[in-house]
């Protein structure tokens, strides 16, 4: 079966796409089946400058209303099937797709998560595409006590499952989260804030039309301001035991305001950029160290800030660094393969939750399905996955 995965992550930069053919292995059995999935082609399509600014515009803490909200529902539906049906064309077309869509609000109060809201109408996609469309995946999770994150923790405990000692998997995009797999389970959580404050400082102060800190190239020229840096990692979100999750509902433009506020002086906008970066570091290096990880894969558009990349590794001398590549899920890439795989997944009845990965209290089958433009079909359903195997459609 090909699932078309598609994402816009928490930096609201565009949406990422990638066509996975999945196959079974070992026949049917009671105990599931050995997956293997082959990457055919993947991509990242930036919104336009126009819905990307109305978009930001309407996130916490701004105020918005229901009638925006219904209109970037249907731009960002539409903009998400234009960039389905290119790569969709590209591959010959795909039996089904999953697409997360934007998260405009993440409900969190004090230690659970009691709601989530992703926008993006997959009825445009579906229509579009002609494959049914699942969508809607995180609620599910929160209803029976998860916090609907990280859900990568399901892909990455699947990758990492066969590892020796402690592994883990860090995600560096709008926010860092990580999956720590142990020989005796795995738990998963948002560390903090990666990309999200530096992303609100370089667009609020004009500092690169990409809207990011391209090759650190701002944080470079900054120095890290030591009192600033206290004061951001005695945050109370820090010390909260996992499971938890967070979103730009808590980390955003006026939060980083409120701290420089609190400072009484003015920081020059450099070393307000090095800083952030550097909490980034401190927080993901506490964390990693703290569970004794040696081997850590990273992912997300953070992988790329090599000051963020680098600072890892000199933090963490004994813990190997490497990018998620490694595994077989391009860093790129990562979450829309993900999606295609809890695409598959929900069509074929398989849970894509792992309890100990969201705090959820039992397995659930995520999403609901828009039909394409023919009868709903669903394949025969499978019990679990037993491993998965993936690979990029040129090394076959």
């Amino acid at each position: 079966m090909r699932v078309l995965g598609l994402i816009s992550g928490t930096s609201h930069d565009g949406i990422d796409a990638a066509v996975v053919d999945f196959a079974t292995s070992g026949g049917f059995t009671a105990c599931g089946v050995d997956l293997h999935g082959t990457v055919l082609a993947a991509t990242s399509v930036p919104y336009s400058p126009e819905l990307r600014a109305r978009l930001v515009a309407a996130l916490p803490p701004a105020q918005t209303t229901l009638a925006e909200v219904c209109e970037l529902d249907t731009l960002i539906g539409q903009a998400f099937a234009e960039v389905a049906a290119d790569i969709a064309a590209e591959v010959g077309g795909v039996d089904a797709v999953c697409s997360h869509g934007q998260t405009v609000y993440h409900w969190v109060d004090g230690a659970q998560a009691l709601g989530t809201l992703q926008i993006g109408q997959p009825a445009w996609i579906a229509e579009k595409v002609g494959a049914p469309v699942v969508s809607d995946i995180r609620i599910r999770d929160i209803t029976v006590g998860g916090h609907g994150a990280p859900l990568v923790s399901f892909l990455d405990e699947l990758l990492l499952r066969s590892r020796a000692g402690v592994s883990a998997a860090l995600n560096l995009g709008g926010i860092s989260n990580m999956t720590v797999v142990r020989p005796d389970g795995l738990v998963a959580y948002d560390i903090g804030p990666a990309n999200a404050l530096v992303d609100a400082v370089i667009v609020e102060h004009g500092l690169n039309p990409l809207g990011y800190d391209d090759d650190a190239a701002i944080a470079r020229t900054g120095q890290i301001d030591e009192a600033l840096l206290a004061a951001l990692l005695d945050d109370a979100y820090y010390a909260l035991q996992p499971p938890k999750s967070t979103g730009k509902e808590h980390f955003h433009l006026g939060y980083v305001h409120e701290h420089l506020a609190a400072q009484g002086r003015e920081i020059p906008v450099a070393d307000v950029v090095r800083t952030l970066t550097e909490l980034t570091v401190r927080t993901v290096a506490r964390d990693v160290e703290a569970a004794g990880i040696g081997f850590l894969a990273v992912s997300g558009g953070g992988c790329r800030n090599p000051l963020l990349l680098d600072g890892l590794r000199a933090a963490l001398p004994t813990t190997e660094v490497v990018l998620a590549d490694e595994l077989g899920a391009a860093a790129d890439s990562k979450e829309a393969i993900l999606l295609a795989l809890i695409g598959w997944s929900t069509m074929h009845g398989v849970p894509a939750i792992v309890p100990g990965g969201t705090g959820a209290r039992e397995p659930r089958i995520l999403g609901t399905i828009t039909p394409g433009v023919g009868p709903l079909q669903m394949p025969e359903p499978i019990t679990a996955i037993n491993s998965l195997a993936l690979t990029e459609a040129s090394a076959s």
